[in-house]
């Protein structure tokens, strides 16, 4: 991949199924908008079928030093699209990923039966590819075709692998040096998880059973879900819309509406007034006395995130937080019913844990009496 950024490739990112599109959304925004201050923007697009078959989308834009990556259930009534979008990409020279049995020339099998397992895995596999890409694009001996590597070296890429040095160039030595950290990064987000969830009595896991007490109780009133965040935690937004509305299994669709879905009212929002009340003027427009919000925030400190909390606790409505570092002023100053937090500065890895702490949410709220 960093070898076909370098030539001038970009990311294709496509799916079909409601779950599938918050993937296609996430992996696109981390490559053109990175969390990290200093690493190169990577271009990226995100095809979801919203604007026509996969196939003829990847027809119109795919090019030879492109790659495509699929995310795609393998028994998903999308599938048999994607794969046939998957094999014209590969006709095309494309390079092809995909976290289903597509056809793709690299394939991450799942291990696990539970789709919100893999899905939580899926995200888990994605960062890392896009830190191995600015990690591979800074030690140019990844890379032959790059003509030098990106401003600022090993140093830039030493908060995502500390133990690279600038002087290091075997090839290698320096995928031996990732190999382990990877390790270690499973090891870091499985105690962030741990955290995340709570034992018994902890912060976490009180806010984590109140809120699917809360959530249950406006289902069953006939609420809705309100769900928002920014950039990445726009796609955590997305897929907990979806996790609601269409979910596995058995279990029963409930209402949800997803508040940063909506490009036209966000840009005539952000264009008229401001980006503080994306989310809070959506409330006004749709919250109905029954309903719940729920926000996610790596940092607890958005802004429009905080106005919109606010506004939703004007109106009388119950609000759920995930929210990152040490929960910011979110956490601080009680603006949400239920807030839980992953205790760490790495973004990805709060993300990733976020997504299990929300899965479990949602399988307690079909607990919930």
């Amino acid at each position: 991949m960093a070898d076909r950024f370098a030539r001038g490739g970009r990311l294709i990112a496509m799916g079909q199924s409601p779950a599938a599109r918050s993937d296609v959304r996430h992996i696109t925004v981390e490559f053109v908008h990175p969390v990290i201050v200093g690493k190169r923007a990577l271009p990226a697009l995100g095809f979801t079928g919203d604007t026509g078959s996969l196939e003829r989308q990847l027809d119109l834009l795919a090019r030879a030093d492109d790659m495509v990556i699929a995310f795609e259930g393998d028994a998903s009534t999308h599938s048999h699209s994607t794969r046939n979008a998957t094999a014209m990409a590969r006709g095309r020279g494309c390079l092809t990923i995909a976290f289903a049995r597509v056809g793709a020339e690299w394939e991450f099998a799942s291990p696990v039966t539970d789709a919100f397992e893999w899905q939580e895995l899926g995200e888990v596999l994605y960062h890392l590819l896009w830190e191995l890409v600015h990690v591979f694009f800074e030690h140019g001996a990844a890379c032959a075709e790059a003509a030098r590597p990106a401003a600022g070296g090993a140093a830039a890429a030493s908060f995502l692998y500390p133990f690279l040095e600038s002087s290091q160039a075997d090839l290698s030595r320096v995928l031996a040096d990732v190999q382990q950290s990877i390790v270690f990064k499973a090891d870091e987000l499985t105690a962030l998880r741990a955290q995340t969830i709570g034992e018994r009595e902890s912060p976490n896991r009180v806010a984590l059973l109140g809120a699917a007490t809360s959530l249950r109780a406006a289902f069953d009133a006939g609420g809705t879900l309100l769900a928002f965040g920014n950039g990445g935690s726009a796609t955590d937004a997305t897929d907990a819309a979806a996790d609601y509305r269409f979910p596995p299994g058995e279990w029963p669709s409930r209402r949800a509406l997803d508040l940063s879905d909506d490009s036209a009212i966000i840009t005539a929002l952000m264009n008229d007034i401001g980006a503080d009340v994306i989310f809070s003027r959506q409330i006004i427009a749709y919250a109905q006395p029954r309903d719940v919000v729920m926000a996610f925030s790596t940092s607890g400190d958005s802004r429009n995130v905080i106005q919109a909390l606010a506004e939703a606790r004007a109106r009388g409505l119950k609000s759920i937080a995930f929210v990152g570092y040490d929960g910011g002023r979110i956490r601080a100053e009680r603006l949400a019913d239920h807030t839980i937090v992953s205790e760490s500065q790495n973004i990805p890895r709060i993300q990733e844990a976020q997504a299990t702490a929300h899965h479990i949410l949602r399988s307690l709220v079909e607990r919930a009496s």
